[in-house]
């Protein structure tokens, strides 16, 4: 049944309580919101709560998040960047995915996706991005033209604001985008060449 208002899905996180990398997307998606779509939020609870993904079909742990991402116009999926690459968190809950590879829509074809990635420096910062977006090409995904990265440490956030203006400000556009990409892609899906309504 179509719908007016884009579904943005949030996921990503980490197993630390209301960590940099969770505040930053729930930031993304306040910008998501504050644009007409209704939100998602898979955080780190979340992620930690899931079992290590398995094969297709083998269980029935995650299917909340594939119910919200098969319905989803859009994903913003952030990460922190552990060792230069995304969390083994994060990536378990992509890993999911595989469950929508027979979909009508397979995995991600055509759905605007907007990337986040935090971490102490700008190299990990920079190859967690890159990493994303390869994962996001892998499952037929459109990156948003912007992915943000958030330099993280004591004070980057407080009381649910990002304190640095430059990256505060990438954090809305990436949700901006998503939106953006959504409604372009709702009102012709000939734009991503899916065909899917």
């Amino acid at each position: 049944m179509p719908h007016s208002r884009p579904l943005i899905v949030g996921l990503g996180g980490s197993a630390i309580p209301n960590s940099s990398t969770e505040q930053a997307l729930v930031l993304s998606l306040a910008a998501a919101a504050a644009d007409g779509a209704e939100t998602r939020l898979f955080g780190g609870d979340y992620l930690a709560g899931l079992p290590h993904y398995l094969a297709p079909g083998s269980k029935d742990a995650g299917a909340d998040l594939i119910a919200a991402i098969r319905k989803a116009d859009g994903l913003v999926i952030a990460s922190p960047g552990y060792h230069g690459s995304i969390s083994g968190l994060v990536k378990n809950a992509i890993d999911y995915l595989e469950e929508t590879a027979r979909d009508p829509r397979v995995y991600l074809d055509g759905v605007p996706v907007g990337l986040i990635a935090t971490a102490y420096g700008w190299q990990a910062t920079a190859s967690t991005i890159a990493t994303l977006r390869s994962i996001v090409h892998a499952l037929r995904g459109w990156p948003t033209p912007l992915g943000a990265g958030v330099k993280t440490g004591p004070g980057a956030f407080v009381d649910g604001a990002c304190t640095d203006p430059a990256a505060a400000n990438q954090l809305t556009l990436v949700g901006h985008q998503t939106v953006q990409f959504a409604k372009m892609r709702m009102a012709d899906p000939s734009l991503t060449g899916t065909g899917e309504a």
